[in-house]
């Protein structure tokens, strides 16, 4: 009889390709994944570590596994991921409800692990996180029709508020034999989007061939029968050069959305947290983008609440925003993470970082309102993905939606699960495209 488990995968597409890989491992030993963990041998806990919410959030579902462990009701805990590898010197004396823990560069060990919580024995490993990436298969779970791409691992941007590089590691390229490799198999496995991830992708190969090598592997992923679109994140502002954004302007597969994570505007900010460029360098490329590729959507993520920020560079941050009209903003109030720079700078307090963060959405509202609006009579390439029984809608996405963090194309129609379909824009209802299915 099989040993069963349970996942429980949270944080980034990062850490579900990485949860997506232990499951392949696990899968080959003869592990069965199972929906519950109530009855299940062990659960499988792939956690965050980045900001206090997602810490939160991982530490309540340990302890919520743990209640499940002590009720008799689950059999043991694994926990692997950013929190395991943030917190190593101390995970285990604070929960030790847990069974076994992986840091960040012990994933393919997953079998280790679940073999000796099965036999009722503990296990611990942290290897090198700056190791090469391993290359392990997985299976996906998302979809259908997309998957992300992971190309690199860690971060060397060092920005004065994040603790990525502290966690992940640096920064390390997937050779492009490997990822094109990996790409090839997916597109076989009936993927036609291919999302492709790392902390920054701007900076990927310069590890390995000495220069920004992502137009090249766009090249290459866009020779591959069966996917039909490329869709980007993240892009660091300051890495863009003119082979790139040609690249992108050029090829009909790299979808027109780029998500470029700026977190302010300011110039005095910009600098404090450790942030490549300027104000107006950051002006300066979103207009090259915008006259070198026609219908670009623009995707940003922005911190309320920094370290230096004031009114007037609040104001400033604002005033942007309604200036460039970015079709896609995430907000998110500043969060002191222990051990970076910006933790030990002086700031407003939560409540003021969320008051901003809040304005910043009203601000937003109204821009997203027209952009969904400027769709109607228009008809659209979407991605089916699945069906909305209880209204009768088909679900999918248009180039301008990315999974989890955009707005959705309910439709009607007759089409199957990761098919790409035309649809014609007939309507809008906060925030969701309404269209109709057209030949």
């Amino acid at each position: 009889m099989k040993h069963t488990y349970a996942l429980i995968s949270l944080g980034c597409a990062k850490n579900l390709v990485n949860s997506e890989q232990m499951i392949y491992l696990l899968d080959e030993a003869g592990y069965e994944l199972v929906p519950s963990p109530e009855g299940a041998d062990f659960v499988l806990i792939n956690t965050c570590g980045f900001i206090d919410e997602a810490k939160s959030e991982a530490i309540d579902a340990i302890l919520e596994m743990a209640e499940l462990k002590k009720a008799g009701s689950l059999g043991g805990i694994i926990v692997t991921g950013c929190l395991a590898e943030r917190y190593k010197d101390s995970i285990g004396e604070e929960l030790p409800e847990i069974d076994a823990t992986l840091g960040v560069g012990s994933y393919a060990d997953i079998v280790s692990a679940a073999d000796s919580v099965v036999h009722g024995q503990k296990l611990d490993l942290f290897r090198d996180k700056n190791a090469p990436v391993d290359e392990i298969p997985r299976i996906v779970s998302t979809g259908p029709g997309w998957a992300y791409l992971r190309i690199a691992e860690g971060c060397n941007n060092n920005c004065a508020f994040c603790a990525i590089p502290s966690i992940r590691g640096r920064y390390r390229s997937r050779r492009m034999e490997n990822i094109l490799e990996e790409a090839r198999d997916l597109a076989a496995r009936g993927v036609k989007e291919l999302i492709v991830i790392a902390q920054d992708i701007t900076r990927y190969g310069t590890d390995l061939y000495s220069r920004r090598y992502l137009a090249p592997l766009c090249r290459e992923l866009a020779k591959i029968d069966g996917i039909e679109w490329i869709r980007l994140h993240y892009l660091y502002p300051d890495a863009f050069d003119d082979e790139l954004i040609e690249e992108i302007a050029s090829n009909d597969k790299i979808v027109k959305y780029l998500d470029i994570p700026i977190q302010h505007i300011n110039d005095k900010i910009l600098k404090k947290m450790n942030r490549r460029g300027t104000g107006e360098e950051i002006r300066k490329l979103f207009h090259t983008l915008r006259a070198r590729i026609p219908g670009l959507v623009l995707r940003t993520s922005l911190i309320a609440g920094l370290p230096g920020e004031g009114e007037a560079e609040f104001e400033e941050l604002c005033a942007f925003l309604q200036e460039f009209r970015i079709e896609r903003v995430g907000v998110f109030p500043f969060s002191p993470e222990e051990g970076t720079p910006a933790a030990a700078m002086d700031h407003v307090g939560t409540e003021e970082a969320r008051r901003r963060a809040d304005r910043i959405l009203q601000l937003q509202a109204p821009i997203m309102d027209d952009f969904c609006t400027s769709f109607i009579g228009r008809t659209l390439k979407v991605l089916y993905e699945y069906t909305d029984e209880e209204n009768g809608y088909l679900v999918g996405r248009s180039y301008a939606d990315s999974p989890d963090i955009d707005g959705l194309v309910l439709f009607t129609g007759e089409a199957a699960e990761g098919e790409m379909v035309n649809i014609r824009i007939t309507a809008t209802d906060d925030g969701y495209l309404l269209g109709e299915q057209v030949c």
